[in-house]
């Protein structure tokens, strides 16, 4: 299929599941905008590949998602913004009585807050345009839990509500909004914590994969950041026109526990 026109912006982009997720829409022929909280040279220069690897324009915009008014500003200079994928998230791990507030109220903020200011800020324009494709990066934890991730489960839980509102608010609209719950994908990020894992374990790169990290996953294998975005390729395809306010896992049986 072709995206050839649309224009998509992808939250907390430079790298991993976003940055997986735009260069699959721009090998579909989506312009491209990408976003961060940092404003580097290497920034823009993953944009610049893009566009030279694929032809769309493609371009680099700073925004700090833990703030509202950046994330309405990011769709402001983004010009345009047929699809939306809220991607932006970031982790941290304690019981929840030792958790920090600061570290509750970031979690909040960029994982879930932000996706309320975006799409508000988005979706007036694709009613006018005709055209609109929501899609919520969430996991495997909106719908399901684990412990010592109070603030994470809550956030995805929340994207995974605030997904089937927008869905319904939009329903009459030519727009939808969708979430994708992944499990474990293989990033960059991922990749870097195993070598530390089989110390810790002190287990083979093999054994940790399956016995530590893939756990809960029953696929034993990790999802990939291209087959992310080739499910929101799939969704903002006409044959997913009906597919709305709903969740598709990406997970390799995890919920299916």
């Amino acid at each position: 299929m072709t995206l050839a026109g649309k224009t998509a912006v992808v939250t907390g982009s430079n790298s991993g599941i976003g940055l997986g997720v735009a260069r699959e829409l721009a090998k579909a022929g989506a312009n491209v905008v990408l976003n961060s909280f940092t404003d580097r040279e290497e920034d823009h220069a993953i944009a610049a590949e893009i566009a030279k690897e694929t032809g769309v324009d493609a371009k680099y915009v700073q925004a700090d998602m833990s703030k509202g008014e950046d994330c309405r500003r990011l769709i402001e200079e983004a010009g345009v913004c047929d699809i939306l994928i809220n991607n932006a998230g970031i982790q941290h791990v304690a019981p929840v009585q030792d958790f920090p507030t600061e570290k509750w109220d970031a979690i909040i903020a960029i994982n879930l807050t932000s996706a309320f200011h975006t799409i508000a800020a988005s979706v007036s324009g694709m009613r006018e345009r005709g055209y609109g494709r929501i899609i919520n990066i969430a996991s495997a934890h909106g719908l399901t839990a684990s412990p010592y991730k109070s603030a994470y489960v809550a956030a995805k839980h929340g994207i995974v509500g605030l997904t089937k509102t927008i869905g319904l608010e939009t329903a009459r609209d030519p727009i939808t909004c969708n979430a994708i719950c992944p499990g474990y994908v293989l990033t960059p990020l991922v990749e870097s914590q195993i070598p530390d894992t089989m110390k810790e374990y002190n287990m083979s790169r093999e054994d940790v994969i399956e016995q530590v990290m893939l756990q809960r996953q029953p696929s034993k294998e990790f999802a990939t950041v291209e087959q992310l975005g080739g499910t929101a390729v799939y969704l903002c395809s006409e044959a997913a026109a009906q597919v709305t306010g709903t969740t598709i896992s990406v997970d390799g049986g995890w919920t299916a526990l």
